[in-house]
């Protein structure tokens, strides 16, 4: 991505908070059109207003994207909004850790469905969009981003489905970058480690806190801005060139 978006226009889901919620900044800053997708409205009220204090533009779209209607009807709204989209954040995650035996499979398909298919919903339903951007918009080219995990390639005890659902997004992405790569829609993927989110903050530390403990003891911690940073900068890589490494790795 340019440095500067003005002219763009950009969907973040799971922006009510942590990277999604940086991320929507960072891109406002940098002159994108923001449309804030998420189920909190008020958290999305008040990042909208604090964009818009900043000078910023920014669509509060309320929308639980496990849904297929409600992810479509949000890319929808904010085409017919702002007239366009550019860039798609994939960013709405769940991370719920357990082993499999004695596992709550609610909570299971309830991440499945949040990272897995929420994402497909919503890129099935922007990609029209983008493909549209990429041939006749001002930049010539539009983007997706997807925000996965280190637990997309590493497997630790206890993170069994969530490897499952991180190892998906970035199959998914890189099947997706060949599909359309050629068609000047750029398709990348984070991996970040550990990020100091709420993204964990359904874990319960009594059942998976030795579970997490070895993680974070080899891992950089890194905030949202960290990743917003790299969801902007000017090149745009494809899977793997954006990994995160564990330190004791690097």
């Amino acid at each position: 991505m340019p440095s500067t978006l003005t002219g763009t226009v950009a969907l973040v889901t799971g922006a009510s908070s942590g990277i999604g919620a940086a991320t929507a900044r960072r891109l406002a800053e940098d002159g994108a059109s923001v449309a804030l997708v998420a189920r909190r409205k008020g958290r999305l009220d008040d990042l909208a207003a604090e964009i818009g204090k900043a000078g910023g533009t920014a669509l509060v779209v309320e929308a639980d994207i496990t849904d297929r209607t409600q992810a479509e009807a949000a890319v929808q709204h904010a085409v017919e909004h702002f007239g366009r989209l550019d860039i798609l954040v994939n960013n709405a995650g769940l991370m719920l850790l357990g082993p499999v035996v004695g596992a709550d499979v609610d909570e299971w398909e309830r991440m499945l469905a949040v990272n897995v298919q929420g994402l497909l919903h919503t890129t099935h339903a922007a990609l029209p969009h983008l493909l549209k951007a990429a041939e006749d918009g001002p930049r010539k080219v539009a983007d997706i981003v997807n925000i996965s995990s280190i637990a997309g390639r590493v497997a630790w005890n206890g993170y069994g489905v969530y490897n499952l659902t991180k190892f998906g997004v970035n199959g998914f992405t890189e099947s997706l970058r060949q599909e359309v790569t050629q068609r000047h829609v750029r398709v990348g993927v984070l991996e970040p480690g550990g990020v100091d989110t709420e993204l964990g903050s359904h874990n319960k530390p009594e059942i998976q806190g030795a579970m997490i403990t070895p993680f974070y003891e080899t891992t950089e911690v890194l905030t949202p801005d960290d990743i917003a940073y790299m969801v902007t900068r000017p090149r745009h890589a494809s899977i793997g060139e954006l990994w995160i490494m564990p330190t004791d790795q690097a």
